[in-house]
């Protein structure tokens, strides 16, 4: 950490930290309000079109007027934490350095609660910038564990959303995650595996492995984010715990004979096992 009223200079500071200089100097640009427009339109299609890479979001983005290249969606994107649930090259932002983790739930029978949780982080517009929504899902019941909401895609976040939902309802047999560098980071994998649970991973953009998470997603957002303007990162952090707690609970699903994520997750948990 650089302490600007130490005797020694900044510099001298800097190249014992193995720090270059300009990086002590440098003060990120806040994002313009053109790029946050391009994001918000970006976030809306990959909702409704999952699969579309930076070529087709580009042609779309077009088509609604904005001016923008193709490397330019793309690094867009990249801050976003997004990519095209397809098969394609180059669509995965992990870090090669880090291992990643057979996919586990191909013909497996998801019968019970807390049998397979689910891990992703989603990209939350405001009214002037963004944050990052990670949450841990019971994938049988559709119960959303745990969330967090934090400005940066870092593995701690990941790291405590899951130990928080550890915590609260016990380990699942197998945690499921895209192959984003926050969940194959050591830190993450350690957490996991340290608990006793197998760690599975989607196939590199395969959709259908993610499919499940990205219908949470198109709820939280079209149900609660796209009908507000968060002026603070508290006030989105208020607000889609209030929503969370309200899809938990009062939110009906077809798919479960009109029953509450909170009312299938209950039924369905193994002997012996009881809800914080």
């Amino acid at each position: 950490m650089i302490d600007r009223g130490h005797p020694l200079s900044i510099g001298t500071q800097a190249r014992l930290l193995g720090m270059s200089r300009s990086a002590v100097y440098y003060l990120p640009r806040a994002t313009s309000a053109a790029d946050l427009a391009l994001m918000r339109a970006i976030d809306e299609l990959h909702l409704e079109f999952p699969f579309m890479g930076s070529r087709q979001l580009r042609r779309h983005l077009l088509k609604r007027g904005h001016k923008v290249g193709r490397l330019h969606v793309r690094t867009l994107m990249k801050t976003m934490g997004i990519a095209a649930l397809a098969p394609q090259p180059g669509t995965s932002e992990r870090n090669p350095q880090h291992k990643v983790y057979p996919y586990l739930l191909r013909k497996l029978a998801i019968v019970r609660s807390n049998q397979v949780w689910a891990m992703d982080t989603t990209y939350i517009r405001m009214e002037r910038g963004f944050v990052y929504l990670t949450a841990v899902v019971d994938v049988y019941s559709r119960r959303i564990l745990a969330h967090r909401v934090a400005i940066s895609l870092e593995a701690v976040h990941a790291k405590d959303v899951f130990q928080e939902a550890i915590n609260r309802y016990g380990t699942p047999e197998i945690v499921n995650t895209d192959q984003g560098s926050q969940f194959t980071a050591q830190e993450f994998v350690d957490a996991v595996l340290q608990v006793g649970a197998k760690l599975s991973m989607d196939g590199r953009g395969a959709w259908r492995d993610n499919v499940f998470v990205e219908r949470i997603w198109r709820s939280v957002k079209y149900e609660c984010v796209y009908l507000k303007a968060y002026d603070t990162v508290s006030q989105a952090r208020t607000d889609i715990t209030r929503y969370i707690d309200w899809y938990n609970h009062e939110r009906c699903h077809s798919s479960h004979d009109g029953c509450t994520p909170e009312q299938v997750w209950l039924a369905a948990l193994p002997p012996l096992q009881e809800a914080a």
